[in-house]
């Protein structure tokens, strides 16, 4: 296994990162643990999840399949999305974040989080009160690094810019959606990420599953998410896309 330093960090993490998206939903606990032990014995480090993933199983799951290796695995989760129907339990104010990097630590059964990822950009809470919220979990030592998931360029530039004129902790990681058929992170995200020696940790690199070789324009999937999945569909359901996928498998 390869592995990369995480941006302007001194750590390391292997090339490849398992997202856990899945465990607890489609895979159940037995099949989550086969796909980690497996990324384990092939030198793997690096796992994603989320406080949103499965609700919380995710990181439940996880949590246990990485109790006796802890100090050998990089972790990172986000924060965002709803957590529950509180109408608080959501975006990125101060409060969502610490109770949320609270239910993390807990079901993660860590006393940190390597990668804390804001999951989107919040559209309605002020930049600089989540940015601050960010800066405090890391000196409290709950928070090692933080980074920004979908996030637009110039949001990212932005916060960029608070964080240095305040003297807070700053992001050292981005997780854009990248691969074959969505390559709009070419445009500006790419460069600005080089440009500001930031680590680049893409999310959807198979396309949902679209460019895994097992499809083409006459072989579409007859079920699975690209077909049952309304938000994948919608992804990743246009007719070009599956000629790309097939002039990828002629390729490979």
């Amino acid at each position: 296994m390869e592995y990369r330093f995480l941006g302007k960090t001194g750590i390391k993490v292997s090339k490849l990162c398992l997202g856990t998206m899945t465990f607890g939903g489609d895979a159940d606990e037995k099949e989550s643990e086969a796909m980690f032990n497996y990324c384990r014995e092939q030198g793997i480090n690096f796992f994603d999840t989320a406080d949103v993933y499965t609700q919380g199983r995710s990181e439940e799951i996880l949590g246990r399949l990485i109790k006796d290796c802890r100090e050998e695995v990089i972790v990172a989760t986000k924060v965002y999305f709803p957590t529950s129907e509180d109408v608080n339990a959501r975006g990125s104010s101060r409060r969502h974040i610490f109770l949320s990097v609270e239910g993390s630590l807990r079901r993660l059964k860590t006393d940190f989080i390597d990668l804390l990822y804001l999951h989107r950009f919040d559209d309605f809470t002020a930049l600089e009160e989540t940015l601050r919220a960010l800066d405090d979990l890391v000196r409290q030592g709950k928070v090692m690094y933080i980074g920004a998931s979908n996030f637009a360029a110039w949001q990212v530039e932005k916060s960029l810019g608070l964080q240095g004129l305040h003297n807070w902790v700053s992001f050292v990681c981005l997780q854009p959606m990248y691969n074959l058929v969505k390559r709009q992170a070419e445009v500006e995200i790419l460069p600005m990420a080089q440009a500001e020696n930031l680590a680049v940790c893409p999310y959807s690199p198979l396309g949902g599953g679209l460019l895994t070789g097992k499809y083409t324009t006459s072989t579409k999937p007859q079920k699975g998410r690209l077909v049952e999945n309304k938000m994948y569909r919608t992804r990743y359901g246009a007719k070009w896309m599956y000629e790309v996928a097939e002039k990828f498998v002629a390729l490979a």
